[in-house]
């Protein structure tokens, strides 16, 4: 594993563990050259996910955007940072189960909006509002309105 502070291409592994789910493996390393001490985590990954985009246009999966948009609709939401890590990675193992390398991202913002409408509402309502185009405040109103129904 390279350095991230040097460049050093020969790093050292000083302890590994298991994250919480046994999904991962944490692993803290050290630079010879530097002396620098950082962490990377090890995971298993099915197969090359590509995600075809609404323009035709295919790119790899990256969990790192996934997780990025969890925690925009999840901000100053009462749920920790951990949770979301679970959610990207049960997203993750779903989609290299379908047996499909090439996944629309339809598919995708679907998966996240069926663990946002029974995690946190207030997410839901802001993943809707980016994944769905809301354009004006009667797409909210319409989608709000909608969710009062499922309670009631």
């Amino acid at each position: 594993m390279r350095c991230p502070f040097c460049g050093h291409g020969d790093t050292q592994v000083k302890d590994s563990r298991p994250t919480e789910e046994n999904a991962t493996i944490r692993r803290r390393r050290y630079c010879p050259e530097c002396g620098s001490r950082f962490t990377t985590f090890e995971r298993v990954q099915l197969r090359e996910l590509s995600v075809i985009k609404k323009d035709g246009e295919k790119v790899l999966f990256d969990r790192e955007k996934l997780m990025r948009s969890l925690r925009i609709a999840l901000r100053k939401r009462p749920v920790e940072d951990d949770r979301i890590e679970r959610i990207v990675n049960s997203i993750q193992r779903r989609l290299e189960t379908l047996g499909e390398s090439e996944i629309p991202t339809k598919v995708v913002g679907e998966m996240v909006m069926d663990y946002l409408a029974d995690l946190d509402k207030v997410a839901y309502v802001r993943f809707a509002s980016v994944y769905r185009n809301f354009r004006e405040a009667k797409d909210f109103e319409d989608f709000v309105g909608k969710l009062g129904g499922d309670d009631g």
